[in-house]
């Protein structure tokens, strides 16, 4: 583990969530190829009090795949919060395919600063090939959706739900981000702010930072004038532009599919001599 994750995730806790996990594989007869912190922690604005979200890629045996009805097997593996950790993972199949889909949850998880497991060359293969498979488009989609409904139900009074500001200052930042063509965003707060915020928001988010990871329940306050427009800016710039009814698919995706199918493979594969 780094210093980072470290820093991040206290030991203890490191070791019992790898527990879990471990004991998650045996009930479910799978293998856990990935595993990753997600959400706030990941993000690097948690407070003391903020839930482990905990989130892997799993395979199961040759045999569960070639089945006639696979479509209609339950493809995610779900559990209760119990001690503030929050397991749940995705088949590597629906995966895969939410890959081709350009998903934001899942592009955060191959990338996120906190990992718990990384079996294999599944991960890297998928972050090598997200790139390609990425539409920006589709991307902006999740973050803008993201951002207008926060937006919506918590910073438009004078009375705010503080720490919302960053599930809308995030996607924001993150869809300048792409805008500005350096890819997939950092799911780091800080260095995605460090990359596109304005200059002159950087002290109020920062005073905001601080308030969050050291603030148990960070409820509510009185807006800050210069995020909302900032906030309200941004999304009149955007206008219906990442709105509507769907969102389109990967500009790519025919041409990676095989090399997914690949990574399928393999992975697959590897779990014969269990």
């Amino acid at each position: 583990m780094t210093s980072l994750q470290d820093n991040i995730i206290q030991e203890e806790v490191r070791q019992e969530i790898i527990t879990r996990l471990r004991a998650a594989e045996l009930e479910h007869d799978v293998r856990i190829l990935y595993a990753c912190e997600s959400g706030s922690r990941a993000w690097g604005f948690a407070s003391p009090d903020s839930d482990y979200d905990v989130r892997f890629i799993y395979v199961r045996k040759p045999e569960w795949y070639l089945s006639f009805d696979v479509e209609r097997k339950r493809d995610v593996i779900e559990y209760p919060i119990v001690d503030e950790i929050d397991c749940g993972g995705w088949d590597l199949r629906k995966a895969l395919y939410l890959l081709t889909r350009t998903n934001g949850a899942l592009l955060e998880w191959l990338n996120s600063p906190v990992q718990y497991i990384e079996s294999g060359t599944t991960a890297q293969s998928l972050r090598r090939l997200a790139p390609v498979v990425m539409n920006p488009t589709a991307l902006c989609y999740h973050y803008s959706h993201m951002a207008r409904g926060n937006a919506r139900e918590y910073l438009f009074q004078e009375q705010v739900k503080l720490k919302k500001y960053f599930y809308v200052l995030r996607p924001l930042l993150a869809i300048r981000h792409i805008e500005a063509g350096k890819g997939v965003p950092p799911v780091e707060f800080a260095r995605l702010m460090d990359a596109v915020a304005p200059a002159h928001l950087v002290p109020s988010i920062n005073r905001l930072l601080e308030l969050k990871r050291n603030t148990a329940e960070l409820g509510m306050g009185a807006r800050v004038p210069e995020i909302n427009d900032f906030v309200e800016a941004e999304l009149n710039r955007h206008g219906t532009a990442f709105s509507g009814q769907g969102r389109p698919d990967s500009e790519h995706k025919q041409a990676v599919y095989e090399q997914l199918n690949a990574v399928f493979r393999e992975a697959v594969g590897s779990g014969r001599a269990r």
